[in-house]
């Protein structure tokens, strides 16, 4: 393996406050030393040791790659038709993941892998290094089994979403759905995922059932997480941060006692602003939660019903211009955020030890990100330390 140095880079995020200025570890006219998939050096430019390669940042700022902590990518077809009536004024509700059901269902293993690289490139491009998928577009045993499987053979970091919404095939008895998604389905999902999900809203899974699935998931060795309080005032914030779950995510309608919960747990808020853009909703109160304590994650929720953007640098435009956060907080939200969402401590930071997934900005600070929102600013994406654009 060989190392390498980026220097005259104009300011590197770390995310560490030990090595920088600030909750970001900022580092000014900056180097970074990549060794193998790993960094293994930061600090001042002029102080950088000697390495096999140089590369001129020319000026940009560096950060690390974005850790999307929440996205469902393996569908098929797209759900423009429900798009144009909701932007004509009809509601967005849980039901029309139906049509993606139908879709996917009829999909081949290699038109579902095919469409799943197509967007996990798309997010590449645009500096996502790590990402979290989900199955719950096909809600049978071997729909949803070969949904984690397809995904498992490009990250690690794969959720079993059973419990997307009741089955159309179970309409008139919910209670069976949820014994297949604990049963017969859990048992052939486990191997391939890491994690578990469930949709606790008005239209998909009460709290007792939700309580139901995430707790014969944790039997099987999955962590869970937890489609929470988007739609509705619910008690999903409660129940993950009950079952110590990994992050809950959406957090829009929350009361005093969610935030309690969440600030004295270890359970993240995602927040996922592209699903309120997408769908006219309410903002989530991002400044609400942060200024609680509780730990705040930023994710696209890419999807091809309520918010069908892999763009996290959008989302962070959008968390700074309606959710209430600085763009010091989005950043970070979107990288170290995300991490924690996802129990990881070796991404969402450009630390030595941390594998060296990174970002270079056409631009010389990251605050550009929300200040120039649309503009394409992602000049150079690195990943295990191997540069991918």
């Amino acid at each position: 393996m060989s190392s390498t140095v980026i220097t005259n880079i104009a300011t590197l995020v770390t995310n560490d406050p030990s090595l920088g200025d600030g909750p970001l570890g900022l580092i000014q006219d900056a180097a970074l030393v990549i060794d193998g998939d790993r960094v293994a050096w930061t600090g001042e430019s002029s102080k950088a040791p000697a390495t096999d390669n140089r590369v001129d940042a020319g000026g940009r700022a560096v950060v690390p790659g974005f850790v999307d902590s929440h996205s469902h990518l393996v569908f098929a077809g797209d759900r423009t038709q429900e798009f144009n009536a909701r932007m004509s004024g009809r509601s967005y509700t849980a039901g029309g993941i139906r049509t993606t059901v139908a879709a996917t269902r009829a999909a081949s293993d290699e038109a579902l892998e095919a469409n799943l690289t197509r967007y996990l490139a798309e997010a590449l491009r645009q500096g996502t290094t790590t990402f979290e998928t989900k199955s719950g577009y096909g809600l049978t045993v071997a729909d949803e089994s070969r949904a984690l499987r397809i995904a498992a053979a490009h990250t690690d970091e794969v959720t079993y979403l059973g419990a997307h919404i009741v089955s159309p095939d179970y309409a008139d008895d919910p209670a069976a759905y949820v014994a297949l998604v604990t049963g017969e389905m859990l048992d052939a999902c486990a191997p391939h995922a890491r994690w578990i999900d469930v949709f606790c809203e008005k239209g998909a899974f009460d709290g007792d059932q939700a309580r139901t699935i995430l707790t014969a998931g944790k039997a099987k060795g999955l962590h869970p997480r937890v489609h929470a309080n988007q739609l509705s005032y619910g008690p999903g914030v409660q129940l993950a941060v009950e079952l110590d779950a990994a992050s809950a995510d959406h957090c829009t309608h929350l009361t005093d006692a969610d935030i309690d919960a969440l600030a004295n747990g270890d359970t993240v808020a995602t927040l996922l602003p592209g699903a309120e853009f997408s769908t006219r909703a309410e903002w989530p109160d991002a400044r609400r939660l942060l200024n609680a304590g509780v730990t705040v994650a930023l994710s696209t929720d890419c999807n091809p019903g309520s918010s069908f953007t892999s763009s996290v640098p959008f989302c962070i435009a959008l968390a700074v211009r309606d959710m209430g956060m600085t763009p010091d907080e989005a950043l970070w939200s979107a990288t170290a955020g995300g991490a924690r969402a996802l129990r990881r401590d070796d991404i969402g930071r450009l630390t030595p030890g941390a594998y060296a997934d990174l970002i270079t900005l056409d631009a010389p600070s990251h605050v550009h990100l929300a200040y120039r929102p649309g503009v394409p600013l992602v000049a150079a994406v690195w990943r295990r330390g191997v540069q991918q654009t």
